[in-house]
C-alpha cells in the first residue's frame, strides 16, 4: 500500500524536504488515488470529503509515531477533502490538510524577490492571516534559500517541527505553507534545518508583525487591516511639515522611560498618547521622534539593538495600539519621526544572525560582518535579498503605520570599512580604500525609494565625520538623505558652554566655526539622549557655574540652538533641565516642574519654539544660502555674538549674545534698516528665572553707522543671556 518513495523513518527524523508531494491526496501513477496524513497521537483517522461530509475512507496506521495512509484504486479525479481524528479528545476532531491548498506567491513575485524591488515584500512573506476555498487560515512564508527543510512551529502543533513542514517555492529560495485554523494571536516559529543537516535554534519570523513579550521570543501572527485611520486631513498637507523653508522642532523621546504608570510600570500607546501628545503640542514641538519602537530583546538596548524589524515592540502596546498613536499625533499637528536601525542586529540565537546555517544576512567575515564596540552583526548590503529587506522594512514603517520620517542611526558605521578597527581589522574595497561601497549604494537606493514613493516624508541621517554631500541629491553624488545630523555643531557647543565663562574667550572659534560649513548640507542641530548619558551628566550639569549660572547657561544653550540655521531636536527632560543623567528604567523627574527655575526653562523652550514657528526669518532659511548673517563675530574680548536671521520676503531677525556672567551696558550692534526693534525675546526675564536685564521691550535705532550698517542699536545685554529683537 505504501508509496516506495516514502521514507517514514527518514521523515521522523526530520529529513523530508517538501512534504506536499508524499503527504494529502495524490494521484497514483496510472489511476487511484493515494492519502496519507502524520496525526500523532490519533487513534483512527478518516478521509472525509469536503463537500458532502461523506466519509471517503479510513486511513490505516503505517507507523506507531501517527503516519497514516490509504490507497483509492477506484477514484482518479482529486477533490477537495479534510481528515477526521480520533483520539485527540473525547470527540472526533475535523482537520484540514495545509498541502492541499495552492501557494499565495505567484511568478511575480519571485521574479521582484530575485531582482531585489519587492518593495511591498511584507505584503507576501511571514505571516498573513487569509482564507482559502472559504477555509480560514494563516499564510506564512519565509526566505533560507540554504536550509534543507523549514517548518512552522507553535502552540497549534505542540512546536513539532514534523507537523508542517513548509514547501520550497520554485527556485525563490523562499519556503510557503498555508495552515488552516490559525488566527491572530498564535504563536510560532520556523525550525530550520541546516543544508548540513543541523537543527537550528528555533527562528522568529523576520517578517513578523507582531511579538511575544520578553522573556518569550516567539512571533505572533497580527492581523494589520484592523486600525481605521483618521489622519486624512493631516495626511493630505503633510508635504508642508518636512519641506526645507518649514519650521521643524524635534522632541526626542524614549517611550519607556517618558513618563511610568504610578506602580512604575511601562504606559501603553494609548495612554502615552494621552499624555504625551497635548504636552508636546503644547510645548509647541512639530514632531515627536521616538527611539527605536521597533522590538528588541535586551530593553537596555533602548531598541538600537532591534530583531523584530516589523514589529512595534509589545512593551507598550500591540501593532494597533502603535498605529492609533500615530493616527492621534496626527490629529493634533504633531509629525512622527521613528528612529530606524538598518546598521546592525543582535546575534540572538533566535533571530537573523545564521538564519539558514549560512551567514544569510550577515557577512561571514567577521572583519566585515561584526561591529567591534557593540558586538552585533552587520548587514550585507551588496546581497540583493538583504538590500531588499531593508528597503522593504523603510517603505512598511512609512506604509503601514504613516510615519513621517526616518533618523537612520549609526551612518558613519556603515559608509567607513575601517569604522572603530585597528589596522588588520577591516577589509579595503575592491579600489583598496576605507569606503564601503556597498552601503553607499544601498543608501543611495533607499532615500530614492522613499522619496519616490513617499515624497511628503523625510529621511535624517546621523552621520559624524565629514562624509561629503550626506544631504544632497544622488544624481548630483550625494547620499540623497533629506537632512544630516549636525554633530560638529553639537560637540563644539557643548564643549564651549561647559567652559569655565572667564576662559570662553579664549576658545571663541568653536563657537562659530559650525558657519563655516553650514552650507554644505541639510542640517539638523541635535541635543540628543547620546549626550545625556554614560556619565556625560545631564544638560543641566554640564554647564559650569553656580546653580543661577548653570540655567542661565543652559537657557543661553538653547536660545543659540534656536537661532543657528538648522532643524533643532531635543532629547525629553532637557527642556524642563533635568537634573540627573537619563536613566531608562526610570521616567523623567517631573516633580522638578515644582521650582520655579525649572519651570522657567520649561516656559523659555515653549517661548521659543512659538518665536521659531512664527518668524519666517527663524525657520524658512535653515536650509538655504542667505538665511543668516554674522553683524559680529570677532567679540572675542567680551564672548558676545550678533547675528541676523532672514526670511524669503527679506523680513529679518537681530539676536546678540553674551555669553559671559557680566551685563553689558551700551553695547552697540549695527543693525540693516531704520525703526524700531522690538524685544521679542529676552532670555533673562523674570519669567524664566532670569534677573530682568534687558531693553523696555522696545529700541529705536540711530543713523550710527556699526558694523558695516548705517543703523545701529544701543542695548542692554543681559549676563549669560540672549536677546531677540525684530523691526515693529
Amino acid at each position: 500500500m505504501a508509496d516506495p518513495a516514502f521514507d517514514a523513518e527518514a521523515f521522523l527524523n526530520g529529513d523530508c524536504s517538501n512534504p506536499a508531494y508524499v503527504f494529502g491526496l495524490h494521484p497514483l501513477p496510472g489511476s487511484g488515488l493515494e492519502a496519507r496524513v502524520f496525526a500523532p497521537r490519533a487513534t483512527r483517522v478518516e478521509l472525509v470529503k469536503e463537500a458532502t461530509g461523506e466519509v471517503v475512507a479510513e486511513l490505516a496506521m503505517a507507523h506507531p509515531e501517527g503516519i497514516f495512509e490509504t490507497v483509492l484504486p477506484r477514484l482518479r479525479k482529486w477533490f477537495p477533502y479534510h481528515f477526521r481524528v480520533h483520539g485527540w479528545g473525547p470527540d472526533p476532531m475535523e482537520m484540514e490538510d495545509p498541502y492541499r491548498f495552492s501557494a499565495a506567491l505567484g511568478d511575480l513575485d519571485v521574479y521582484l524577490m530575485a531582482e531585489g524591488t519587492h518593495l511591498r515584500l511584507y505584503e507576501k512573506l511571514g505571516a498573513h492571516p487569509s482564507e482559502r476555498d472559504g477555509v480560514p487560515g494563516v499564510d506564512f512564508a519565509v526566505w533560507a534559500p540554504n536550509a534543507r527543510r523549514v517548518s512552522v512551529v507553535g502552540t497549534f502543533n505542540n512546536w513539532d517541527g514534523r507537523r508542517h513542514i513548509m514547501r520550497p517555492f520554485a527556485s525563490s529560495g523562499v519556503w510557503e505553507l498555508f495552515i488552516p485554523g490559525l488566527a491572530p494571536g498564535d504563536l510560532y516559529k520556523f525550525e530550520i534545518k541546516s543544508g548540513a543537516g543541523k537543527v537550528l535554534p528555533l527562528k522568529a519570523d523576520p517578517f513578523a508583525f507582531q511579538c511575544e513579550h520578553a522573556p518569550g521570543t516567539a512571533s505572533v501572527v497580527h492581523d494589520p487591516r484592523g486600525h481605521e485611520w483618521r489622519d486624512g486631513d493631516y495626511m493630505a498637507g503633510r508635504w508642508k511639515t518636512n519641506r526645507f523653508d518649514a519650521p521643524m522642532s524635534i522632541y526626542e523621546v524614549h517611550l519607556g522611560s517618558w513618563r511610568r504608570r504610578e506602580d512604575g510600570g511601562f504606559m501603553g500607546y494609548r495612554e502615552l498618547a494621552d499624555a504625551l501628545i497635548p504636552y508636546a503640542r503644547e510645548m509647541g514641538f512639530t514632531h515627536v521622534q521616538l527611539l527605536p519602537v521597533s522590538e528588541h530583546p535586551f530593553y537596555a538596548s533602548w531598541g538600537y539593538q532591534p530583531l523584530g524589524m516589523f514589529a512595534p515592540t509589545c512593551r507598550y502596546g500591540s501593532p494597533l495600539d502603535f498605529q492609533a498613536f500615530v493616527d492621534r499625533c496626527h490629529q493634533a499637528g504633531l509629525g512622527v519621526l521613528l528612529d530606524w536601525v538598518p546598521a546592525h542586529f543582535p546575534g540572538d540565537a533566535h533571530g537573523l544572525g545564521e538564519f539558514d546555517g549560512t551567514h544569510l544576512y550577515e557577512h561571514a567575515d567577521p572583519r566585515k560582518g561584526r561591529h567591534m564596540d557593540w558586538g552585533t552583526l552587520i548587514y550585507n548590503y551588496g546581497r540583493t535579498e538583504v538590500q531588499n529587506f531593508l528597503i522593504a522594512n523603510a517603505l512598511f514603517w512609512l506604509d503601514r503605520f504613516h510615519i513621517d520620517g526616518l533618523r537612520v542611526d549609526a551612518v558613519a558605521s556603515m559608509l567607513y570599512l575601517d569604522y572603530s578597527r585597528a589596522q588588520g581589522q577591516w577589509v579595503p574595497n575592491r579600489y583598496g580604500g576605507r569606503e564601503n561601497l556597498e552601503a553607499v549604494a544601498f543608501l543611495r537606493r533607499l532615500n530614492e525609494t522613499v522619496y519616490a514613493h513617499f515624497p511628503d516624508t523625510c529621511t535624517v541621517a546621523e552621520e559624524s565625520t565629514a562624509w561629503p554631500m550626506v544631504s544632497r541629491p544622488t544624481s548630483a553624488g550625494g547620499l540623497g538623505f533629506g537632512f544630516k545630523w549636525n554633530m560638529g555643531w553639537m560637540h563644539d557647543t557643548l564643549a564651549y558652554l561647559g567652559r569655565n565663562m572667564l576662559h570662553r574667550k579664549h576658545h571663541h572659534g568653536e563657537i562659530t566655526f559650525s558657519m563655516l560649513y553650514n552650507d554644505t548640507e541639510n542640517f539638523v542641530l541635535p541635543l540628543s539622549h547620546d549626550e545625556v548619558v554614560h556619565g556625560k551628566k545631564s544638560l543641566l550639569w554640564r554647564m559650569p557655574g553656580t546653580r543661577w549660572e548653570q540655567f542661565a547657561n543652559l537657557r543661553l544653550l538653547f536660545a543659540y540652538q534656536f537661532l543657528h540655521p538648522g532643524k533643532k531636536l531635543l532629547f525629553m527632560g532637557g527642556e524642563f533641565g533635568q537634573d540627573h543623567e537619563w536613566d531608562h528604567n526610570k521616567a523623567l523627574d517631573w516633580g522638578l516642574l515644582q521650582f520655579q527655575e525649572h519651570q522657567g526653562v520649561q516656559r523659555l523652550v515653549r517661548d521659543l519654539n512659538t518665536l521659531y514657528r512664527g518668524l519666517p526669518a527663524l525657520h524658512e532659511r535653515d536650509c538655504a544660502p542667505g538665511g543668516f548673517q554674522w553683524i559680529d563675530c570677532e567679540d572675542r574680548k567680551n564672548s558676545i555674538l550678533a547675528l541676523i536671521r532672514r526670511a524669503g520676503d527679506g523680513s529679518f531677525a537681530v539676536a546678540v549674545l553674551n555669553f559671559t556672567a557680566m551685563p553689558h551696558h551700551g553695547y552697540r550692534v549695527g543693525v540693516p534698516a531704520p525703526g524700531t526693534y522690538l524685544e521679542v525675546l529676552n532670555s533673562d526675564a523674570s519669567l524664566y528665572g532670569g534677573q530682568n536685564f534687558g531693553n523696555g521691550g522696545a529700541v529705536a535705532s540711530k543713523p550710527l553707522p556699526a558694523h558695516g550698517f548705517p543703523q545701529s542699536l544701543e542695548l542692554t545685554l543681559p549676563p549669560l543671556g540672549v536677546v531677540v529683537l525684530r523691526l515693529g
